[in-house]
């Protein structure tokens, strides 16, 4: 094992005969290096998007949400509920009423979704974080504010310094005459106090205010839409989540932060693979350089084959020359891949050389890029798994056609 090992190790640096099988050499290795380098600059950038929105998701929802089962609103003085206030890891408990209503801004209409939340509700979030636009604060001398979602405030055309208040639309309990439509609605006036980003699927949606406006507008009385948990650092949210379940039955939803957007990240996860996928299979066929170059050379080396053979070598041995040679190319190719791009990473990560062409429209400057071991570990593991099937086919079948079984 070891001698097949040192000839095989000779054979990659020697020059050969052909210099044809050079380049086939140089050039199979060069693509092992290039697919492992992609692999995981790819994966990583990924990695540093999926921690972006994440991060983002964190500022704005709650650790927790507990959601009624059936109908939009439930009546929070129920004494499962009650209990979770006093449990020793819920450190932030948060009644929010939020539905859909009609926004009317100068000219502009638009739907959207209001979310009436409480004082200690930036406490939990932290929105003050993603307001891009102004301050948020949702009352103020007796007067009542909203922080509206940027892609609300584009829609409409509104900014906080603008003094005209948005005009919020909302209809009445009941079976109301169509007659007299002002009847039908309940109407309130709110003045923008900042705008925030998160994502789009959140900015294009949402305008947060406080909790008395929305119930008073909704006539939502005592019943609430939600509640909203921070919990406390370093424990363990699923058992929580699992013990509030336990607590609540099946007539309540309780998401983490994950779950309440579970179709974002099922996505981003989706398409991490996706790429991973279409380049293990660009890199797979960059590997059949390999099987070229293995050909090439047991034809070139046929003459050392035949004096091996007659110092005593195995046919078993002379095969595992040239198996060990196409691992190596493999191994080579595969850390040293692996290296450039942990060091391209690293430079992406310290200095954000490469920009995102945003013109100010993101939060960040630069492509964010997050290395995670597992991934290169699975990286490696493919692409010299790869590479062993790509040395095996010519040692196992060309050997044979090319050399009678008598002189292997």
């Amino acid at each position: 094992m070891k001698l097949s090992l040192f000839i095989a190790s000779r054979y990659l640096v020697s020059k050969k005969k052909q210099n044809i099988i050079n380049i086939i050499s140089a050039i199979s290795m060069g693509g092992i290096i290039v697919g492992t380098l992609a692999l995981v600059i790819v994966l990583s950038v990924f990695n540093g998007f999926s921690d972006l929105i994440t991060s983002f998701f964190s500022s704005f929802d709650p650790d927790l949400k507990i959601t009624p089962a059936e109908g939009k609103m439930f009546d929070p003085q129920q004494s499962e509920i009650q209990r979770i206030k006093n449990h020793p890891d819920v450190i932030h408990y948060a009644e929010i009423i939020e539905d859909v209503v009609l926004l009317k801004y100068g000219n502009q209409v638009y739907p959207a979704i209001m979310k009436g939340v409480p004082d200690n509700y930036r406490q939990y979030t932290t929105i003050d974080s993603l307001i891009i636009d102004g301050n948020f604060f949702l009352e103020k001398d007796g007067i009542n504010y909203t922080a509206v979602g940027q892609g609300v405030a584009y829609y409409l055309g509104l900014r906080p310094e603008f003094p005209e208040p948005l005009q919020v639309y909302v209809p009445k309990k009941g079976n109301q005459a169509l007659i007299n439509l002002a009847r039908a609605v309940n109407q309130g006036l709110v003045y923008p106090s900042g705008v925030f980003a998160v994502l789009e699927e959140i900015d294009s949606k949402y305008i947060i205010v406080s909790q008395p406006f929305a119930a008073r507008l909704f006539e939502s009385g005592l019943q609430i839409s939600s509640i909203e948990l921070g919990i406390k650092p370093h424990t363990s949210i699923k058992k929580i989540q699992k013990e509030i379940e336990k607590n609540l039955g099946c007539a309540f939803h309780v998401k983490t932060k994950y779950q309440q957007h579970d179709l974002v990240y099922k996505t981003m996860q989706s398409e991490k693979w996706a790429a991973y996928l279409i380049l293990i299979f660009i890199l797979i066929i960059a590997s059949f350089n390999i099987l070229g170059s293995l050909s090439m050379l047991i034809i070139d080396k046929k003459e050392d084959i035949m004096i091996l053979q007659s110092m005593g070598a195995t046919s078993k041995t002379i095969r595992m020359i040239f198996l060990f040679e196409g691992w190596l190319i493999s191994l080579v190719g595969a850390v040293a891949g692996t290296l450039l791009g942990l060091s391209l990473c690293w430079i992406q990560i310290t200095f954000g050389i490469i920009s995102l062409p945003s013109n100010g429209s993101f939060l960040i400057s630069a492509y964010p890029v997050r290395v995670v071991f597992s991934d290169i570990l699975i990286i490696l593991f493919v692409v010299l798994f790869i590479g062993f099937l790509a040395s095996w086919y010519p040692v196992k079948y060309i050997s044979k056609k090319s050399f009678s079984e008598n002189n292997l």
